[in-house]
């Protein structure tokens, strides 16, 4: 039988386990540029065991549900976070470490303008934007030592839509 995990909205307490949401929540921290913007500050922790930040561009594909997910990554040298360029919304999947795999996924929607910073070695699926153009801001380690884990599951889980 076909595991389904359904989304749930992206909150900061809930996705605190995994990462840090990045967004305008709230009163801004700071008032700058003469009164004319609010300074959301430090709203994720960049962790890295060596090397360097570093900012790319990824572009994706849109997906639409069911999303099928087949494998989840980590990185364990650093913190990995994902800005979108544009105001849509897009799914986040994580799951806590079990003894070195990931554990029960977890899946959610973000609300438009949200960001997410991934803990080092968190458990997480590949980008999944809903809308084009899919254009997201990485922010995350740039170094020489390897960076990446992959687990693939033995059957692919659907992420579908929460019931309305």
């Amino acid at each position: 039988m076909t595991q389904s995990i359904a989304v749930q909205p992206l909150t900061a307490k809930v996705f605190a386990p995994f990462g840090d949401v990045i967004d305008t929540g709230g009163a801004p921290d700071k008032i700058i540029n003469q009164g004319l913007c609010g300074r959301y500050h430090d709203r994720a922790r960049l962790d890295f065991a060596d090397g360097r930040a570093g900012i790319s561009l990824f572009k994706s594909q849109a997906r639409r549900y069911p999303i099928l997910l087949d494998m989840m990554e980590r990185h364990p040298e650093g913190s990995q976070a994902f800005i979108p360029m544009s105001m849509d919304p897009f799914v986040v999947i994580v799951a806590p470490d079990a003894g070195g795999v990931p554990g029960v996924p977890l899946a959610f929607v973000t609300a438009p303008g949200q960001g997410i910073n991934f803990h080092r070695g968190t458990w997480h699926g590949v980008l999944t934007p809903l809308h084009e153009p899919g254009l997201f801001a990485v922010i995350d380690r740039i170094g020489t030592s390897p960076n990446l884990e992959e687990h693939w599951f033995d059957e692919p889980i659907h992420i579908v839509e929460a019931p309305s």
